[in-house]
């Protein structure tokens, strides 16, 4: 379940409800993680830049940088991940990505915090 627009639904599913507005985390269950929110509600910026497809990505699970690794002079796209209230399902997948630029910002972008921990 996801806050997002249901005029379009995504595959056979029925339409859903259309809230106009994000909802608090928590509203919607949890996967099976304990994880709240991971589609829908808003875009969430991930730290990888955005890039068309996944040829060249590193696969140690590291974040995937263009040349320059400096967060605050970085001046391409960003990554968007997991959909928004604002667009139909069909975003709000895992496997969807979608870009925006650095400067511009809107209120349906978000962030994902990730807490990193080492291997086992």
């Amino acid at each position: 379940m996801a806050n997002y627009y249901p005029n379009y639904p995504y595959g056979a599913a029925p339409k859903g409800k259309y809230r106009k507005q994000t909802t608090d985390v928590g509203t919607f269950p949890a996967n099976s993680f304990g994880l709240y929110d991971m589609h829908g509600n808003v875009w969430e910026w991930c730290l990888d830049d955005w890039h068309y497809n996944y040829q060249g990505a590193p696969t140690d699970g590291s974040a995937w940088f263009d040349d320059n690794k400096s967060l605050s002079q970085k001046t391409g796209e960003i990554l968007l991940r997991g959909g928004c209230w604002q667009y139909v399902p069909h975003f709000c997948r895992s496997a969807y990505r979608y870009y925006s630029s650095r400067v511009y910002y809107d209120y349906h972008i978000g962030f994902r915090v990730v807490c990193a921990v080492g291997r086992t």
